[in-house]
Parts: C-alpha cells; sequence; structure tokens
C-alpha cells in the first residue's frame, strides 16, 4: 500500500467514507465519560468533520469503544452577532498517539454563555474630546 492509498483509507486508493469530510481546525475539549461519571477530560484540536464523525488530536489513547462529549467553538456567529458551540455525543472507534475518530450519534449547538459573550464583544470606539 502506498502513501497515498494509506492516506485515502482503503488498499485500492479509494475513499471508501459516505459523508463528506470538511477540513476544520478549532481547540475542542472532551470528556469521556464511564456511565454519569467522567473517566478522562483533555483538549485537542480538530482536523476534520462530517455529519457523521470527527478526528481530533489528543493528549493521551483515548479507549475505544467508550462514550465521549467534545465541544468546540462554532467558526460562524449566529445571527452574524452571538458565538456558538457545538457540542457532539458519540463513541470512540479509533485511537492512536495522534489523535482519535468520533462516530457522531447526536449532536447540538449552544449559544456561549452571556459572559463569554460580552468578553468576545468588540468594544465601541470611545473619543474623547476635551474642550479649550
Amino acid at each position: 500500500m502506498n502513501q497515498k492509498q494509506e492516506a485515502m483509507g482503503s488498499p485500492n486508493g479509494r475513499e471508501r467514507r459516505i459523508k463528506r469530510r470538511f477540513s476544520v481546525e478549532q481547540d475542542v475539549h472532551y470528556k469521556m465519560l464511564y456511565g454519569q461519571r467522567i473517566a478522562e477530560t483533555g483538549s485537542g484540536k480538530t482536523t476534520n468533520i462530517s455529519s457523521s464523525g470527527i478526528w481530533f488530536s489528543t493528549q493521551n489513547m483515548l479507549s475505544v469503544g467508550m462514550p465521549i462529549e467534545v465541544s468546540m467553538a462554532w467558526p460562524a456567529l449566529l445571527n452574524d452577532a452571538c458565538p456558538m458551540k457545538l457540542m457532539i455525543y458519540g463513541c470512540v472507534v479509533r485511537s492512536n498517539e495522534k489523535g482519535a475518530a468520533v462516530a457522531i450519534e447526536r449532536y447540538e449547538f449552544r449559544t456561549k454563555a452571556v459572559g463569554a459573550y460580552q468578553q468576545a464583544a468588540m468594544p465601541y470606539p470611545v473619543e474623547l474630546r476635551l474642550s479649550s
């Protein structure tokens, strides 16, 4: 198998994925779940995402089969004003020393907290004029 075939994910060099992947580079935070308990947390950066899966870098190898919650800042604003984050709930399907692949079972968009929104907002320029 040559490098191009390996990169494509199949021996004949053809892409096997049904869903289109998009190159998105965003910081992520993840929580490995063990029942109702958080087994492990970490952060990384996304490489690509589709409607059915996400690949991101990790600090450690993750346990395949474990439920996971991933959050990332969404690069677009709601109504051109409000920052959002994407919450992904799924299962780790592959992991190595570089990152992990998660099969998305459910996702939701959330608006960021009011405090985070206010801090992210650009302040209006203020001009002071002194009377003479």
